[in-house]
């Protein structure tokens, strides 16, 4: 049999409390539904309540338990999680521009190369120094063999004989 867990009127007025100052519409639903939970209400009619299942219900109220209201407030992730700064990309790349105006050519490979040798490890993604080079709008230039216009080798030698 699983567990319950019990949240008594205190724990319940205190989220009552909370929720008039919470932004968040999924957060304050959790704590809704923790609040509901502690007026005595059982999963299946909190479920009907909020429009969600019976086991979100019982897993939320398992949270709130264990980590308390922090557990069920949203963990963002986002912000920077570069290696380097903006200028020291700036930096690296312009070793490349140089080589790339001084005609040779420049690949994503080398460049990762020498972004792995300068933050010290070898697990960078490719598509980690794509987003580096659109982030210093750098774009895929290739060159191209001959000109796609380029007649063929008859109309060529056509145009000799003339």
């Amino acid at each position: 049999m699983p567990k319950t867990y019990e949240i008594g009127r205190a724990e319940a007025e205190y989220i009552k409390e909370l929720r008039k100052h919470i932004r968040d519409k999924m957060t304050d639903k959790k704590l809704y539904a923790v609040q509901l939970r502690g007026e005595g209400k059982r999963n299946p009619e909190i479920a009907e309540k909020l429009d969600t299942s019976r086991q979100v219900i019982s897993q939320w109220v398992c949270i709130y338990k264990k980590k308390g209201i922090e557990g069920l407030c949203p963990h963002r992730l986002g912000g920077n999680h570069r290696n380097m700064s903006y200028e020291e990309e700036e930096e690296m790349l312009n070793g490349f521009k140089e080589k790339a105006k001084a005609g040779e050519l420049v690949t994503a490979k080398d460049i990762q190369k020498e972004y792995e040798k300068r933050i010290g490890h070898e697990i960078i993604s490719h598509g980690q120094i794509y987003k580096l080079l659109k982030r210093h709008g750098w774009r895929k230039i290739k060159p191209r063999p001959e000109h796609p216009k380029k007649a063929s080798a008859e109309e060529i030698e056509a145009s000799k004989k003339r």
